[in-house]
């Protein structure tokens, strides 16, 4: 989400932070081209202007700290007012006991596979979740779920064992009872699908709602489908008390605009982004993140969260090791570069990091992609144990057959040998000048 939107952003303000003072007419001239940015990435036009006279209010005449040029301060303006636009989300705190989740919206949304993903979400908070669903409409809406929910530790799925004609109250009954007498922390209520908003479908959602009294009900919306996401967001909210919304798809090719726009015009809390198709591909709104990812800032706390649950402490302290005595094996290379995978590939990592772009440049100059990362671990796959813990073995009739192995060149074996010295090296002088530890404290400060 927001790749092209983000790109072109950063660059206005990369511009900016390279002019030593500003004049107004550099800040007209970058507003322009935010304005015309944000209106390409489907922000609606009323809240394009209001966000740049805002902006330019705080911006012109602004009294520049020494400590910060003047176009650094001019982007920290319009981080905040992003923020301020995105709207800050209240987590979701199951605090009464079971704390029941209405999901609503079109049908297409991905409303049944955010309910696994919400459930997954709750269970690794060790919640104990009931889900069901009231879609007795779309063949195999029901059963699509229970094979969802099959693949979570924690969760029960309230229609197991139910009869297959059950109405819709009766199934709303079934949830509450289930969850009752599971003595559940959660439940996640997934209804039908509407192809559009209509009156005896809507009058459905309100008596669901009645029966079970939620805490929360939940939009899930299609950030795909542009400004009709704003609109179907309004009319839910004119017939259900809408608490908050789940944007989905947000992995996929959206110019992003409806997040930026749906606080602003809904007065509704964005509360999760889907970002992927596996379970665990659910983020925690969260308006600072993403404002500093828009500017191109990055956001180290979420790459920081997705390292904690591919990496234990322990085995990254192991590896350092490793890597500070000269002992760090080819097989500990593989077993890095497939966690780095599991983080979502180089592209992902690269833009939760500052300067990102940059860092993308210089990655795609020197031929490092998410395909030399697999070419790698193939490369590495062929090898004998023996050359693995001693790559010195590697002469010249070993790289053939590995290269033949992983279907690759000596070329290309050569390369990564000569890139596992150069980091074999670098740990080496690191342990020199103090080892990891001192390293970590520099960029700590």
């Amino acid at each position: 989400m927001f790749d092209s939107f983000s790109d072109r952003i950063s660059g206005i303000f990369e511009k900016l932070r390279r002019s030593g003072a500003l004049k107004e007419a550099d800040v007209d001239t970058a507003l322009r081209e935010i304005r015309v940015t944000l209106l390409e990435a489907d922000v609606s036009l009323e809240v394009a202007r209001k966000f740049i006279a805002e902006v330019k209010e705080k911006a012109v005449g602004q009294e520049v700290i020494k400590s910060i040029s003047p176009g650094q301060l001019v982007t920290k303006i319009v981080h905040d007012h992003l923020v301020e636009l995105l709207g800050k989300s209240s987590p979701l705190t199951p605090t009464d006991k079971p704390y029941k989740i209405m999901l609503v919206g079109l049908q297409g949304a991905g409303k049944t596979t955010t309910a696994a993903k919400l459930a997954h979400f709750f269970t690794k908070k060790n919640k104990k979740v009931v889900l069901a669903s009231t879609d007795i409409y779309r063949p195999a809406a029901i059963e699509q779920l229970a094979v969802l929910a099959q693949k979570i530790n924690g969760v029960v799925f309230a229609q197991q064992n139910a009869r297959p004609d059950l109405s819709v109250q009766e199934i709303t009954d079934l949830a509450l009872q289930k969850t009752k007498s599971e003595n559940a922390d959660v439940l996640i209520l997934d209804t039908a699908g509407r192809l559009h908003i209509d009156d005896v479908k809507m009058d459905e959602l309100v008596k669901i709602a009645g029966t079970i009294k939620p805490h929360e009900i939940l939009l899930v919306a299609d950030i795909m489908t542009g400004q009709d996401a704003i609109n179907v967001a309004k009319k839910f909210s004119e017939t259900l008390d809408v608490s908050g919304i789940i944007l989905t798809r947000v992995d996929g090719d959206a110019r992003g605009g409806v997040a930026l726009s749906m606080r602003a015009i809904t007065g509704r809390e964005i509360k999760f982004l889907c970002v992927g198709e596996k379970l665990t591909d659910l983020e925690p709104f969260d308006a600072e993140r993403i404002a500093g990812r828009l500017l191109g800032m990055g956001d180290i706390v979420a790459l920081v969260e997705k390292a904690q649950e591919n990496f234990s402490q322990e085995e990254a302290e192991a590896a350092a090791k490793k890597m500070q005595e000269g002992v760090f094996t080819f097989d500990d290379l593989a077993v890095q570069m497939e966690k780095m995978s599991k983080l979502g590939g180089l592209k992902t990592i690269l833009k939760m990091l500052p300067q990102s772009k940059q860092l993308e440049s210089i990655m795609d100059a020197q031929g490092i992609s998410d395909k030399t990362v697999a070419r790698n671990i193939a490369i590495i796959r062929s090898m004998t144990k023996k050359e693995k813990k001693n790559h010195k073995l590697l002469n010249g009739s070993r790289k053939k057959r590995i290269a033949l192995g992983s279907g690759t060149t000596i070329q290309e074996v050569n390369k990564l040998i000569k890139q596992y010295e150069g980091a074999l090296d670098f740990f080496k002088k690191m342990k020199k000048h103090g080892g990891i530890g001192k390293l970590m404290s520099m960029m700590g400060r």
